[in-house]
């Protein structure tokens, strides 16, 4: 989108710079906290994204399903994003896309229809993985393997922060399109 192009939420001419570097700052301020914290990868770090914290905030989303909207690869039929962290961000880019959603459960259930993928999901769609915060990809590549198995294609993982601990080389050794939003360098944190 140029400068010139107008935004659905502004009358004005949008500065997608400036809204970026304003929607780092507000991811940081709201879901940024410092502290001994064990990560989902098993080791300890000195920071945590709260993603929580910043997904839950009808401002960020919003700006978030934009700015994650603009990542997809063209071409995309369906968007996957994995339960429960990810999902409202999915929703997110779903409704700037205007396509539709599948949630990958963390394990399959015994109740219901018992199916890791919930939605529709056909066989040789192009589909797109939304995660919030990476950092060794495992869950991002979960998703992507469960996908596959379902025999649709993955276009590409589309992420909010890259913690830069090794989830970026495990999606290239994976042949899978990697773009994050915004990689740790890139916000204002020690």
């Amino acid at each position: 989108m140029s400068e010139l192009e107008l935004t659905p939420y502004s009358l004005f001419p949008r500065d997608r710079d400036r809204e970026l570097n304003e929607l780092a700052r507000d991811l940081v301020k709201a879901g940024y906290m410092r502290g001994n914290f064990l990560l989902s990868a098993g080791r300890r770090s000195s920071y945590y994204f709260d993603k929580y914290l910043f997904v839950t905030r009808p401002a960020i989303l919003r700006r978030l399903g934009r700015f994650l909207a603009e990542l997809v690869p063209q071409g995309t039929d369906r968007v996957a994003a994995p339960e429960l962290g990810a999902v409202l961000l999915g929703g997110a880019v779903c409704m700037e896309l205007g396509l539709p959603l599948v949630i990958v459960k963390r394990e399959s259930t015994h109740y219901g229809a018992g199916r890791p993928v919930k939605g529709e999901l056909h066989a040789g769609e192009r589909v797109t993985v939304v995660e919030d915060v990476v950092i060794t990809g495992t869950q991002a590549l979960r998703v992507a393997r469960v996908v596959a198995d379902a025999g649709a294609v993955v276009d590409g993982v589309v992420v909010v922060v890259d913690r830069e601990e090794g989830g970026e080389q495990r999606m290239i050794e994976a042949g899978i399109r990697y773009t994050p939003l915004f990689r740790r360098r890139d916000l204002a944190i020690e």
